[in-house]
């Protein structure tokens, strides 16, 4: 897998306190993937990119939200992220990738 292909499996890591707290308690981490990517692509991609070892890759797919805007109706795009689980004693520092 280029270089290239591999920036458009793995689109952003998702930084919240879910996310987190995940990151302490179970050593996951999430991404924001395109819709197409499979669990084997997010896998291939993370390992190379990070210099990792994955254990397991769950994926997610997100409805987008219905919004109103000045009485105009209008709806979010749907999205996919990935629930990525590192092997023991690996990490990701994704503040440095979020940049």
């Amino acid at each position: 897998m280029s270089a290239a292909n591999l920036y458009e499996v793995i689109r952003a890591p998702r930084v919240s306190e879910k996310t987190a707290r995940l990151q302490e308690v179970s050593n996951q981490y999430v991404f924001e993937i395109a819709k197409t990517a499979t669990k084997a692509d997010v896998k291939a991609a993370v390992e190379q990119i990070f210099s990792v070892k994955v254990e397991a890759v769950n994926v997610v797919n997100v409805k987008g939200k219905s919004k109103t805007f000045k009485f105009r109706q209008g709806r979010r795009g749907d999205w996919r992220k990935a629930y990525v689980t590192l092997a023991e004693g690996q990490a990701i520092d994704v503040m440095m990738a979020s940049a």
